[in-house]
Parts: C-alpha cells; sequence; structure tokens
C-alpha cells in the first residue's frame, strides 16, 4: 500500500497536482492504529490510504484541506479516552476524541504543491539569467517570445505563485503586461527604464485599464540596487521576487471548480465535537426540531441515551 500511494504521490507532482501525504508518526495504546501508516488526501477530498476510522478521518481530510490552502505542514494530535495529550507542545494541534478505540494518534500532515512558476516573456542577458537564477531557487520556468507573450498569457492558469516578467523591450508590451495583469499572478513586472515605464502605463490607461490593477505592475522591474549590468538586473528582479513571494508562496489558490467538491456543510458532533459533514452524515438524531449529526454509533448511542446533556452546548 506504501508503495502504491508513493507511486501516485510521484506522478500527482509531475503533473502538477496538489495533494497531502499524511502520516502517523506517533500512537498511544489502545488504538488500532500504526506509526508509519499513510494517507494521501487530494484536492477534492478523496483519501486514498488509511489514516484512522471514522473519527480520525474527518479531522485529517479537515486539517489536509486547510494546508492546501495556506501551504503548511501541521502536527495533530487525536486524543482519545484514556489517552494523554501534547502536554501543549508548541505546533500541536490538539483534538479531544471520545469515539476510537481509545489511545492518541499523531498525524503529520504533509502539503506538496505545485512548483511557483516564473514567466518570462521576451529575451536577451537579462532573461536568460532569470531562467538560471529561477531555476536555480526551485522555480518552474517558462520562456515565451515576445511575439507570442499576449497569447500564450491568457491562456496561462495563472496563480498568487505565478510570477510574470516581461521583457520585450517594445514589442508587444501592452498586450502582453495586459494579460498578465487581468490574470492571478501574484507578481507582472516590466524590464525597462523609467521613461519607457511610465510611457507602457500611459498607454494601458489609454485602453482603459482599471487602476487597481496598473498598480501592480512593477516597472521599472527589481529592487532599487544600483544594479547596471544584464546580470545585476536579473538578480535585483529575482531579489523582488522572492520578496513579493514569500507572503504568496505558501498560498497556492486551488481553482473553485478543483474545490468545490471539498467544500461543504459542516455540522459539529454534539459529543465528541467532531466537525461532520451533513450531506454524507451516516448517524443523525432529531430532539426538540433539531437536527443532530454524529462522526460514528458511539457517539450517536451516546447522545441517544441523554439528549439533555448535550444539546444545551451543541451547535445542532
Amino acid at each position: 500500500m506504501t508503495d502504491d500511494l508513493l507511486g501516485l504521490a510521484h506522478a500527482l507532482s509531475r503533473e502538477g497536482e496538489p495533494f497531502v501525504l499524511a502520516t502517523i508518526v506517533r500512537c498511544e495504546r489502545p488504538t488500532s492504529a500504526k506509526p508509519g501508516a499513510k494517507a494521501l488526501i487530494r484536492l477534492d477530498g478523496t483519501v486514498l490510504g488509511w489514516i484512522g476510522g471514522s473519527c480520525a478521518e474527518p479531522v485529517v481530510v479537515k486539517e489536509a484541506l486547510r494546508a492546501l490552502r495556506d501551504g503548511e505542514p501541521r502536527l495533530i494530535a487525536l486524543v482519545g479516552e484514556g489517552g494523554t495529550g501534547s502536554g501543549r507542545r508548541e505546533g500541536v494541534l490538539e483534538y479531544a476524541m471520545t469515539c476510537h478505540s481509545g489511545g492518541t494518534i499523531e498525524v503529520y500532515i504533509e502539503p506538496v504543491l505545485p512548483k511557483p512558476q516564473l514567466v518570462l516573456v521576451g529575451r536577451g542577458p537579462v532573461v536568460e539569467t532569470l531562467a538560471r537564477l529561477g531555476e536555480a531557487v526551485n522555480f518552474l520556468v517558462t520562456l515565451v517570445p515576445s511575439e507570442a507573450g499576449a497569447e500564450r498569457i491568457s491562456r496561462l492558469h495563472a496563480t498568487p505563485r505565478t510570477f510574470v516578467v516581461v521583457a520585450t523591450h517594445g514589442a508587444a508590451d501592452e498586450e502582453a503586461l495586459e494579460q498578465a495583469l487581468r490574470s492571478e499572478a501574484g507578481y507582472v513586472s516590466l524590464v525597462s527604464s523609467r521613461r519607457r515605464a511610465d510611457a507602457v502605463v500611459q498607454a494601458l490607461r489609454a485602453r482603459g485599464m482599471p487602476e487597481q490593477l496598473l498598480r501592480r505592475l512593477r516597472a521599472p522591474a527589481g529592487l532599487d540596487i544600483g544594479a547596471v549590468a544584464p546580470e545585476e538586473i536579473a538578480a535585483s528582479i529575482l531579489a523582488e521576487i522572492i520578496q513579493v513571494s514569500r507572503p504568496q508562496m505558501g498560498h497556492w489558490k486551488p481553482a473553485e471548480s478543483a474545490m468545490a467538491g471539498s467544500v461543504r456543510d459542516e455540522g459539529r458532533d454534539p459529543v465528541c465535537g467532531m466537525p461532520v459533514e451533513i450531506e454524507s452524515a451516516l448517524y443523525r438524531s432529531e430532539t426538540s426540531g433539531r437536527q443532530f449529526y454524529f462522526c460514528c454509533a458511539h457517539c450517536k448511542q451516546a447522545f441517544d441515551q441523554n439528549p439533555a446533556r448535550f444539546v444545551g452546548t451543541a451547535a445542532g
């Protein structure tokens, strides 16, 4: 099973599809889980592998989808009856569980996101140096000829982790920049003199480009470090991209359609506090005209035996 999951993880990485690899790193008896057990969680919430029972899996999926949004790994502790918690250790997210076999399960959740993309439109020493530097810092570098810039960018699936540098030296600058600025790219810049940059901004404004989009343009490209040689200019641009990218690098933004299957209404189990997807909940009870949802039969049974004990604090 592990080999199958790792093979799928490799295939998804090559295709640029984001996913989460969840690994049980510690268990405390009694629990049926074992250290080293793994599951792969895809963008739509699909789970491949085994990471725990009906209580553990929903929490892992919930945190996995959060990890895909913020790009941050996390360590979660699922603490059952008789189990010992993390003692409020820094960096551990703790969930109290009442419905698995007991003990404690700690799961490391690791998001695997597509590489950030560096799109270079144009040619010349600055572009050539940027391409080498970008690959050195693990960007996926795409070179686009000047004459194809606007058309290629219009078809580009840009995200906040896409960084576009236009260096066409007057050959269709405006067309390429207009497409880039209207996309979701996290960074758009123009390699030019300040005078040329001002002229391009005026031309874009005349085309009807909204001011809030024009404010996204960084022109001339690069941090002001006194760069003169093409290699120095390329270094200043990469430094600016890194400066801008730090808040963006972890925030991979999936297409809304891709996340549609994972964004669903949730209730909360009034017994153990687990989030429960309402649409697919197998265990339900109705009391005083209110509907309650449960992660497993154990919680439903506990609730049905004494609803008054749980109704007061339940969200329903």
